[in-house]
């Protein structure tokens, strides 16, 4: 929970500061215009990607099976659109590597570690 604090805190200065950086580096229009195509280029693919995510999760269970890697894919989708349509290059760098399928494939097993780890430390009732 302390990392999570830290992040939030540490993650707009850090943000703020490659703009600026960037701003002065290729200027205010160009720095301005990547966050823009970004934005848009990340909404046009979570939303290919994400309806493709929830298309197979509804293939496997009117087949019968555990959508869990497909329901993986779908958050790492929607998290990678939310994180490209953010300004900044650090929150884009993150959104790429949670679009592609090649590096979305290396992040899917921490996440399974994670929501392991979480499932084992609440206490979690399901109703049926």
């Amino acid at each position: 929970m302390k990392y999570i604090l830290a992040s939030l805190i540490i993650f707009p200065f850090v943000e703020i500061s490659l703009l600026i950086w960037s701003g002065h580096l290729i200027g205010a229009f160009p720095t301005i215009s990547l966050m823009i195509l970004t934005g848009v280029l990340g909404a046009f693919l979570a939303k290919k990607q994400g309806l493709d995510a929830i298309r197979k999760v509804q293939q496997d269970i009117q087949s019968g099976q555990m959508p869990g890697g497909h329901v993986t894919d779908g958050l790492c989708i929607a998290a990678g659109g939310l994180l490209l349509i953010l300004p900044g290059f650090v929150s884009d760098l993150l959104g790429i590597i949670l679009l592609l399928p090649p590096t979305r494939s290396m992040v899917k097993p921490v996440l399974f570690k994670l929501f392991r780890r979480w499932g084992r430390n609440r206490n979690v009732i399901i109703y049926r």
